[in-house]
């Protein structure tokens, strides 16, 4: 089973990632100025995966990737791959698993590690 995750750029608009059952990520959303958006996004192709178009792509250094589509709007972007036949497989893993996906929501998480000083500064000094 894979899963959807949605996070802040750096610019303050959100994204998200569609992440294999490995947890590597297969395409990369555009970036959204609310979180809604994303959300309605993910909605919809879980929904109706059949509506939207992957049109497959070789960049000039010779990798594939493919972009995700619906009514001529570009919506995310794959990684790349090495060979068309692996490019293919990561869209026939969307295909496969895109319907019964999680949504997990890392967007208002700035800091999903603590700082290094809050987690070796002692609460309480020992006497010794």
């Amino acid at each position: 089973m894979g899963s959807f995750v949605i996070s802040k750029r750096f610019n303050g608009d959100y994204k998200f990632i569609f992440a294999s059952r490995k947890g590597k990520t297969i395409f990369t959303s555009i970036g959204c100025k609310q979180k809604d958006d994303c959300e309605q996004m993910i909605a919809g192709i879980k929904n109706s995966i059949d509506l939207f178009a992957f049109t497959k792509i070789r960049n000039a250094g010779g990798k594939y990737f493919f972009r995700l589509s619906k009514g001529g709007l570009v919506l995310a972007n794959s990684r790349k791959y090495t060979t068309e036949l692996r490019l293919q497989k990561g869209i026939d893993e969307i295909v496969k698993y895109v319907s019964s996906a999680e949504t997990l929501d890392f967007s208002e998480n700035d800091f999903i590690f603590q700082d290094e000083e809050s987690i070796f500064s002692p609460e309480v000094e020992d006497d010794i």
